[in-house]
């Protein structure tokens, strides 16, 4: 049982099962070809979903619906989305992640990709490697002593954000699917972990399906203000407020990246930007917000976000920290300074290493760190990143004295 002062939401809380636009994850139960439908389960429960004339059924062999749907097989995992038509669940869209699925495209080799804190490696397509400018790990020391300022001013808030001995300190993630797959092992963790601040509270914001692109704009009335709404969900699930939480983190992507460099790292970069600042309108007392780029993607078998795009996301964070550090007005989180319109930012942990070969920080993957489509981490490899998760909250001295006890 999770201890009440790091209380924990799973990512499936409150979710509804056929939100239209919204792109779910499940496995297969049973097909029906003559139906035609599917069942899956989903969160645990199973639904028969109808086959209509205009669903798309993604990388599956077959001329005809009923020759694809004989392709899925119980088991297999599959992401779709649903729409209620007629009383009925039927299926907008399905994309097969099990054996039945059909290679998408050309795999990309990225044994030739080195980690950006690899310093000694060569420059990627002419950019410098290093996670702040100058070609450097380390934070900038003006940057450092911000973040180290701001760390000291985070203590525990009441409901209405007032400090308060008794009140909490909220520590909220942000993301997709693979995020929200790891923040769950990291409330696992931080569960059975007596060294942290005894007011500190964990919530797993992340959701399947809700990548940069779909969450940064909370009043477009659709997937970003689902999203958005489900957070609120969440903390008041969890007996927080908007008003206590004061640290995030956030790991983002998007779906099917065609691009190329550096331009999909500048579009996730625009996009990731204007979360930020709805993190500052939506969560007034959010002092720190820490990212990560993504996890290794060379075992993927689908196109969903593979190599080299998992690898350049980490220019995404890069350039998007640089602009407040050059100075960028709609990124101030200086009250000094002007209008504050995001948070401090900052690198939190980088979680991208090239297979089996070991990165900076002794991380690596191997095959059966992810699921079948070799994107979304299984078991042992959401263990694996909450724990650096935790070696970092742990150490880094912006972190430490709002994670760590006192």
């Amino acid at each position: 049982m999770f201890r009440p002062a790091l209380a924990f939401v799973l990512a499936a809380a409150a979710v509804a099962l056929a939100q239209p636009g919204t792109v779910q994850r499940g496995k297969v139960v049973r097909s029906n070809p003559d139906g035609p439908s599917l069942t899956l389960s989903v969160d645990g429960r199973d639904r028969e979903f109808f086959l209509a004339d205009d669903t798309k059924l993604l990388n599956l062999d077959g001329k005809t619906a009923a020759d694809r749907l004989r392709r899925l097989k119980a088991g297999d995992e599959v992401m779709f989305k649903a729409s209620a038509r007629n009383g009925k669940d039927v299926l907008v869209g399905l994309k097969a992640d099990g054996p039945g699925a059909k290679p998408e495209g050309p795999v990309f080799d990225a044994a030739k990709l080195r980690p950006l804190t690899d310093l000694a490696a060569e420059k990627y397509q002419g950019h410098d490697r290093g996670l702040y400018p100058g070609g450097t790990n380390d934070r900038p020391m003006a940057h450092e002593k911000a973040g180290l300022d701001l760390a000291r001013k985070v203590r525990p808030l009441n409901a209405t954000g007032q400090p308060d001995p008794a009140g909490k300190v909220v520590f909220l993630s942000v993301g997709m699917s693979n995020t929200s797959q790891v923040s769950e092992a990291f409330g696992r963790l931080l569960a059975k972990d007596d060294g942290c601040h005894p007011a500190l509270v964990f919530v797993n914001g992340a959701q399947g399906g809700m990548t940069a692109r779909a969450i940064r704009n909370p009043k477009d009335g659709g997937t970003g203000a689902h999203f958005w709404g489900t957070v609120d969900d969440r903390l008041k699930a969890t007996g927080v407020t908007n008003a206590q939480v004061q640290v995030v983190w956030m790991k983002q992507a998007d779906a099917g990246p065609r691009e190329g460099f550096p331009r999909y790292a500048e579009t996730l970069g625009d996009e990731m930007e204007d979360i930020a600042r709805v993190v500052t309108e939506r969560f007034p007392n959010a002092r720190l917000m820490y990212l990560s780029s993504r996890t290794y993607a060379g075992y993927a078998t689908t196109l969903l976000n593979p190599e080299p795009y998992a690898f350049e996301s980490a220019f995404a964070v890069r350039w998007l920290i640089q602009r407040q550090l050059d100075g960028k007005a709609a990124l101030n989180y200086d009250p000094a300074k002007g209008s504050v319109r995001a948070p401090w930012l900052s690198w939190g942990p980088y979680l991208w290493a090239n297979g089996t070969t070991k990165n900076a920080a002794g991380l690596f993957y191997e095959r059966a760190d992810f699921g079948p489509d070799g994107t979304h981490p299984a078991a042992p490899g959401q263990q694996k990143v909450a724990a650096e998760m935790l070696r970092f909250f742990r150490t880094d001295p912006t972190a430490r004295p709002w994670f760590l006890k006192p």
